[in-house]
This record gives structure tokens, C-alpha cells and sequence, in this order.
């Protein structure tokens, strides 16, 4: 699965100012045809999936195709949000789009790039029950269903068992005082002080390590219940960013950017985590179909990742979401495509054992044919915690969130921050700037 939790800080901020153009008064909403009508022709599908995982997407649309065999889907892989967005505002858009952020929904919905769905819904009696709360939340907002989710993706911790045997470790972490505890354990420095193996590296920027993805573990909320930001009355942000501090200031911000500069890319066989260069590491639960497939003799295991330990189960969620887009000219194959993709239970649990991502229908989650193993059934558990969190859709999609206080993050382990109250109250600040911007008018 691609890189959401790093990808959408950036694609999020970029999609929400070019999408600022686009008003509600321009969607080009087309309304459903009438129920039982023969669905034809050629569809275009756009999705973000590449090598393995873009084999498994089009298994499962040569399965449609011959559902359907009227309907041809020219299928078009490794695509980004914001080629999608320019594609979309030039008329030039796929009829189906699909995307790795959830952090878009806000704009998308509030701006039209993506049409709302329920008149299809309806007319074909599709039922939002049949998706848990939380994802059938997230694709959707201020009322308007312009998506659907298409597998979840919820975050623990990965621990490598052979290390921690070595280190006289019985099991992971349950808290973020344990997590500090192991990692300084687990760490090997060399002779001249530089970092051979890290327990558990905390910068922000390193693969999916963003505040975001670390906030349910502690149960910060990122905004108030007049929906402003309070990231600086929240005292659970101070707590996550001064314990991530104290880990990076253990090892020293510049051993650890040096360590990492020499790591292997995040989605590539050298991932440090499956090379054994880092024993815990915070990831998706796509992370065990990479391992499977490039590390097969990692003896590891996952857990929550651990936070406040009266939080501790909880994790972060978000995941792939699909939606047709606005003048899509195949809109009837486009709907029939993606209910296909997103409710067909025989599809969604296919797509869920290939690409081993957390399926998002009731049914799906239940069905006896869900291929669950131990290390699987952690991220399972994490989807269904009822603390378990994403971030809040706005019509600015992640900007007044993730890119405002990842730049802090940023700034905060370098110590270029003296005083983390005051840093925090500038983070609303300029959240609370951006969301009014961003409003539509």
C-alpha cells in the first residue's frame, strides 16, 4: 500500500488550495438513469496501486468484466491526487478515481471534483449501514456521500521477535514509557557513537511517523466541540510530542538523521524494518504482504501501538476511497464498478487477501473466506476499537491539520522550538487561519 499517511500531509495541502477555484455552483452533478437500464461501454478507472499490488486491482476488474461483459474498464495505474485533481478541473478526468487519502474527502465532497452518490444509493438501495461507522464517516462530508471506502488501513506496532528474544524482551510495549524502555534495549551503537541498529527511530518524517498517525494512541483530539482546532488545550498533544522528543533527544537528532539518510526506501525490499536495522517499527497492516513477499523469514510480530496506556488497542485508521468523478461520461459503468469494488463481498475479501488491507463492509469482515492470521487479526482489532481515529474531514482537507502541525513536528525535534505551550497555540493559530480560508463561500 502506498505511503497515506506521508503522501497525504503533501498532496492534501496542494489539492486544497487548486481545488479552491472550483465552487459548488460549478459540479457537474448527473443524475442516475433508471433503475434496470443495461450498463455498457467503456469505463476508465484511475488508481494510485503499483507492481504487486496493481496485479491484484486488476484481478479483481477482469472479475467485474466478466460480470459485466459489456463493460470494458481501460485501467490506468500509479496515479496521484493531484494529477487526478488537474485531470478532473481540465475535463479530462477518469470516470472512477481512486485514492490513498482520506484527507481529501473534505475538498472533494465540498468542491465537486467528486459527485455525490447518494441518487445512486438510493435508486439502487445501497445502505450506508453496510459500512462500520467509522470508514462510512470518513467518506463523506457536511452530508454529501461523494465516496466510498474501498479497504481500510489501520496502524500498529512491528517488532522483530528474534531481537527482542536477544534483548530478554517477552512482548511489545503497552505504553509509550515501555516503548522507550525497549527501544534503548534494543539499540546498538558503534564504537565512534553513530546508530547500527535503532530500537525504535521516533522522527517525524521517517516512513509513516507523523503526529497524526501517533494521536489515537494517546487520544488527542484535534478539534473542540465548537469544531476550532485545540491542539494547544488538547494537554494530550503536549504529552505525545514531549515523549517523542525525550526518545530523539536519547539518540541525538543529527545520529538519528544520518542513521536514517542510510536506510533503505520505505517501499522497497530494503525497508529497515524487514532488513533488521530498526526492532519496532510503526506501519500499516499492509506491511505483512510486503513481508511475506520480499522478507519471508522474519520471525516478527505486531501489536497496538502503544501511547497512554488507558488508550492502548486504539490506533490510527484511514484508507483507499473511490469516487466518479465530475463529468465522468460513463457514469452508470463508473457506479456499477465502484459499488462493485466497495460492497460485493466476494470482491472486497479478495482484495482484502491480496493485498492484506483491512476490509470495509460488515459482510466482508465477517466472511469465512477472510484469510486471518495472528499478526493480521492486531490491525483488525485496531479498526474496531472505538477509540480508534482519523483525522477530521474539512472543506481544506489536511492542511489545517497534518501539513500545519507536521511542519511544527519538524521544527520541534530539531530544538527550534523553546517553548512547546506557546509553539502549540501558534499551530491553532494558524490551523484556525487556514480552515477560514479554506471555507467555502
Amino acid at each position: 500500500m502506498a505511503s497515506r499517511a506521508i503522501r497525504s500531509c503533501v498532496a492534501a495541502v496542494a489539492l486544497s488550495l487548486s481545488l479552491a477555484a472550483c465552487t459548488a455552483g460549478e459540479t457537474e452533478q448527473q443524475a442516475p438513469a433508471a433503475k434496470g437500464g443495461k450498463v455498457e461501454g467503456t469505463v476508465t478507472l484511475w488508481h494510485f496501486f503499483s507492481g504487486r499490488e496493481s496485479e491484484a486491482i486488476q484481478g479483481v476488474v477482469d472479475d467485474f468484466e466478466k460480470e459485466f461483459p459489456d463493460v470494458t474498464v481501460e485501467v490506468r495505474p500509479e496515479q496521484d491526487d493531484e494529477k487526478m485533481r488537474q485531470a478532473i478541473a481540465a475535463g479530462k478526468g477518469p470516470d472512477l478515481g481512486v485514492s490513498y487519502s482520506t484527507a481529501i474527502v473534505g475538498s472533494f465532497c465540498s468542491k465537486g471534483a467528486f459527485q455525490d452518490l447518494g441518487p445512486w444509493m438510493e435508486r439502487d438501495g445501497v445502505s450506508d449501514d453496510v459500512f462500520p461507522e467509522l470508514v462510512s464517516n470518513y467518506t463523506q462530508f457536511d452530508g454529501k456521500r461523494c465516496a466510498m471506502p474501498m479497504l481500510a488501513d489501520a496502524y500498529g506496532l512491528y517488532y522483530n521477535k528474534d531481537l527482542f528474544e536477544k534483548a530478554g524482551l517477552d512482548g511489545p510495549p503497552k505504553s509509550a514509557e515501555e516503548l522507550t524502555e525497549m527501544a534503548k534495549k534494543l539499540t546498538v551503537f558503534a564504537d565512534d557513537g553513530s546508530i547500527e541498529r535503532a530500537g525504535f527511530i521516533p522522527s517525524f518524517g521517517f516512513y509513516e511517523n507523523t503526529p497524526e498517525v501517533m494521536a489515537p494512541a494517546w487520544g488527542a483530539e484535534w478539534l473542540n466541540e465548537d469544531l476550532d482546532p485545540q491542539i494547544a488545550d488538547d494537554p494530550a498533544w503536549a504529552d505525545l510530542l514531549t515523549w517523542q522528543k525525550d526518545l530523539v533527544d536519547f539518540y541525538g537528532i543529527d545520529k538519528l538523521n544520518e542513521f536514517t539518510a542510510g536506510l533503505g526506501q520505505e517501499f522497497s525490499s530494503e525497508n529497515a524494518f524487514q532488513a533488521g536495522k530498526v526492532a519496532m517499527n510503526l506501519d500499516g497492516e499492509w506491511r505483512n504482504a510486503f513481508i511475506a513477499d520480499e522478507a519471508p523469514d522474519l520471525n516478527y510480530g505486531t501489536a497496538p501501538f502503544p501511547g497512554d496506556p488507558d488508550m492502548y488497542g486504539a490506533g490510527y485508521v484511514t484508507g483507499t476511497i473511490a469516487g466518479i468523478s465530475k463529468g465522468a461520461k460513463n457514469p452508470e459503468a463508473a457506479w456499477e464498478l465502484l459499488k462493485y469494488l466497495t460492497t460485493d463481498t466476494d470482491a472486497v475479501v479478495k482484495l482484502s487477501n491480496l493485498l492484506r488491507n483491512v476490509p470495509t463492509t460488515e459482510e466482508a469482515l465477517n466472511s469465512p473466506d477472510l484469510e486471518v492470521d495472528e499478526n493480521f487479526q492486531t490491525f483488525l482489532d485496531v479498526f474496531s476499537n472505538e477509540n480508534s481515529a482519523t483525522t477530521p474531514a474539512t472543506a481544506a482537507g489536511a492542511e489545517g491539520y497534518t501539513g500545519t502541525l507536521g511542519t511544527f513536528g519538524e521544527q520541534w525535534q530539531q530544538g527550534k522550538v523553546d517553548d512547546l505551550d506557546a509553539g502549540l497555540q501558534q499551530v491553532d493559530e494558524q490551523m484556525t487561519t487556514d480552515l477560514a480560508r479554506s471555507a467555502p463561500r
